[in-house]
C-alpha cells in the first residue's frame, strides 16, 4: 500500500498516471502527426509528456486538498478509465455531442458495450488505482505549511510549462495547427470540459421560450393531381447505416438484393447532420441546417412532424431504437416493448421485423383515419457494437461473422461480414414494408428511408461513431437515402415519373433537405417551407 505520501507527491503521481495510462490514445495521435512531418526535433517530442505532466500537476493541485482529494480523484479515475477504453479501442471522442449521446443512452444500449475487455480495462485502470488511492496514507501538514508547499509545487509546474512553451512555442503552434484533433484526446481535460459545457447548456442556462413553427401550414392540391385517395408516407429512420456498404452506391456485395427489384430511388452522396443519434435525429427534423444547428434552440421549437401535425396530417411515430430524442414528444407515438415477442426480442432489443408487424397492425385497423398519414418507423438497424444481434440466423448470409461486442478483437473481414448482414436485413425489412404498401387500397402509398449517421469499422483506427463532425471520416457522415413512390402518390403530388427515374443519378443532398421534402410530399403550403430544399420539387409539374 502507499504509505505516508505528501499531498504534492500524490498530486504528481496522479498526473504521471493520467499521462502514462489514460493519455495513450493522445500519444497515438501525436505519433501519427509526427509521421507526417518531414523533420522531427527529438527534444521537442520529449517535452510533450513533460509538458502534459506539469500542466496536469498544476491543475490537479487545485483539487488536492484535505477531504476533497480522495473522493474527487477516485471519481475522476473511474470516469477517465471508461473514456480511455472507448478512445483506445474504438477511437471515440467525448465532445459535447458524444456527452449528450451518453446521457441519453438507455441501459440496454449501454450494456452492449460491456464485455470482458471493457471490464478488465475498467478493473486494471479504474478500480485498482482508485482502491490504492483510497488506502493511501496521505500526510496533511498544518494549513499554512501545506499551502506554502502547494504554492511552490504549483509554481514549479507552471515554470516547466512556461519554459517549454517559450522554447518550443513555434513547434507546438505548428504541430497543433496541423493536428487540431489531438486536443480531443487529452484526458481528463477534454471530456470534463465537454461534460461541463453540456450540463451548463442543458440544465443551468435560462430556458428558451418555446416557438411554434408552421402554424399556418395547410394542405394544397398541386396542379395536375388526379389521385383521390388520401396519401400515406412511411418514413423509416435508419440507425448507423453507412452508404458505402450499399449495393446502390457501387458496393460489390448484394446488400440490397431485396429492394432492387422494387424500383427504389437512391440519392447519391447524402451527408448526415451529425455522427451520433442524439445530434442527427433532432437535427434532421429541425428547421435549422447542420451549420447553424443548436440543440438547445432545437428543443425549444417545432419539428417537421409538428408542422405536418399542424396541417392536419395524421402523424404516428413508432420507435424500436433509443427514443425519438424529443422529435415525437408532441405527436402520438409508441415505443416497442422489448418483451413483446419471444422470437424477435431478447428483453433488451427487438429485431426490426417487429416494425413490419406493427405497421401491418396499424394499416389493418378498422378505425383508420381517412386522411393523409405519416407513419415514422425508427428502427434499430445496424446499431453496434453488437451488430450480430440485429439480424436473425436465417439472414446470416455473410460469414464468418463477429458474434461478440468487443469488435476490435474480431478480424476486419468478420466485422464487415457482421455489419453487412445488418444492412442486408434492413434491406429485407424495407422490402417487406414496400410490399405491404403495394397492397394498399385505402391510401396512395410511398416509403422513404434515411439513416441518422454512418459507422466506422476499423478504418483509420476508428470504430463505431460519434467522432466530432469537423474531423469525422466519410464512413460516419455519408448515409443512404432511399425512396419508393407509388404511381398514385406521384399523381397526387404532381410528380412526373420520368423525372423521378432521373433522380437516381442525382445527389449532393443532406439531412438538411428532409424538413422541406416531408412538407412537399404532403403538398404543404407554409411560411416555413423552402421549396428549393425539397428534393422532389424539381419533378413537380
Amino acid at each position: 500500500m502507499l504509505k505516508s505520501l505528501s499531498v504534492n507527491r500524490v498530486t504528481f503521481l496522479l498526473a504521471l498516471f493520467f499521462v502514462m495510462i489514460f493519455n495513450i490514445p493522445f500519444f497515438s495521435i501525436v505519433k501519427k502527426g509526427l509521421e507526417h512531418q518531414s523533420h522531427v526535433d527529438p527534444i521537442f517530442v520529449a517535452t510533450i509528456p513533460v509538458f502534459l505532466v506539469a500542466a496536469l500537476g498544476f491543475l490537479f493541485s487545485f483539487f488536492s486538498v484535505k477531504y476533497l482529494l480522495k473522493p474527487f480523484f477516485i471519481v475522476l479515475i473511474l470516469l477517465s478509465s471508461g473514456v480511455f477504453f472507448a478512445a483506445y479501442k474504438y477511437g471515440v471522442v467525448f465532445d459535447t455531442g458524444m456527452i449528450e449521446n451518453t446521457f441519453q443512452t438507455n441501459s440496454a444500449e449501454a450494456l452492449t458495450y460491456v464485455n470482458w475487455a471493457s471490464l478488465a480495462s475498467f478493473a486494471l485502470t479504474g478500480l485498482v488505482p482508485a482502491f490504492l488511492l483510497y488506502k493511501a496514507d496521505i500526510e496533511y501538514r498544518p494549513f499554512t505549511k501545506e499551502m506554502l508547499r502547494k504554492i511552490v509545487f504549483m509554481l514549479a509546474n507552471l515554470a516547466v510549462v512556461v519554459t517549454i512553451a517559450f522554447v518550443y512555442m513555434q513547434n507546438y503552434a505548428s504541430f497543433v495547427r496541423n493536428n487540431d484533433q489531438i486536443k480531443h484526446y487529452i484526458v481528463p481535460t477534454y471530456f470534463i470540459g465537454s461534460a461541463s459545457k453540456y450540463i451548463y447548456q442543458t440544465y443551468l442556462q435560462a430556458p428558451i421560450t418555446y416557438q411554434q413553427l408552421g402554424t399556418d401550414a395547410k394542405v394544397t392540391e398541386p396542379a395536375g393531381a388526379t389521385e383521390t385517395k388520401p396519401k400515406l408516407l412511411v418514413l423509416v429512420v435508419g440507425e448507423t447505416a453507412r452508404a458505402m456498404n450499399y449495393q446502390y452506391y457501387g458496393y460489390n456485395r448484394p446488400t440490397n438484393q431485396y429492394t432492387q427489384p422494387l424500383g427504389l430511388i437512391a440519392f447519391n452522396n447524402v451527408q448526415s447532420c451529425g455522427t451520433a443519434t442524439a445530434v442527427s435525429l433532432p437535427c434532421m427534423f429541425s428547421r435549422m441546417d447542420r451549420k447553424d444547428y443548436d440543440a438547445r434552440h432545437a428543443r425549444a421549437q417545432d419539428t417537421a412532424v409538428d408542422v405536418l401535425h399542424h396541417a392536419g396530417i395524421n402523424v404516428f411515430w413508432v420507435d424500436n431504437d433509443s427514443g425519438c430524442k424529443g422529435v415525437c414528444d408532441r405527436v402520438p407515438n409508441y415505443t416497442i416493448d422489448v418483451n413483446m415477442d419471444d422470437k424477435l426480442c431478447d428483453g433488451e432489443f427487438c429485431q426490426d421485423q417487429v416494425m413490419v408487424d406493427k405497421l401491418k397492425e396499424l394499416l389493418s385497423a378498422k378505425d383508420q383515419p381517412q386522411h393523409d398519414r405519416l407513419i415514422v418507423l425508427h428502427i434499430v438497424g445496424s446499431h453496434g457494437p453488437t451488430y450480430y444481434r440485429r439480424y436473425p440466423e436465417d439472414h446470416r448470409q455473410f460469414t464468418p461473422d463477429c458474434p461478440r461486442s468487443d469488435i476490435q478483437n474480431c478480424s476486419h473481414n468478420e466485422l464487415v461480414n457482421t455489419y453487412d448482414n445488418t444492412i442486408l436485413y434492413t434491406d429485407f425489412i424495407l422490402s417487406e414494408i414496400v410490399k405491404q404498401l403495394q397492397q394498399q387500397t385505402t391510401y396512395a402509398p410511398a416509403m422513404m428511408y434515411l439513416s441518422d449517421h454512418g459507422e466506422s469499422l476499423g478504418e483509420k483506427g476508428l470504430y463505431l461513431h460519434g467522432t466530432p463532425y469537423s474531423i469525422a471520416p466519410a464512413e460516419q457522415t455519408t448515409v443512404p437515402w432511399l425512396s419508393w413512390i407509388s404511381e398514385g402518390y406521384a399523381n397526387d403530388n404532381g410528380l412526373k415519373p420520368a423525372c423521378l427515374a432521373g433522380l437516381q443519378q442525382r445527389g449532393g443532398y443532406s439531412q438538411d433537405n428532409l424538413f422541406d421534402t416531408l412538407l412537399g410530399l404532403f403538398n404543404i403550403h407554409s411560411s416555413v417551407y423552402q421549396p428549393d430544399k425539397d428534393v422532389f420539387q424539381q419533378c413537380r409539374s
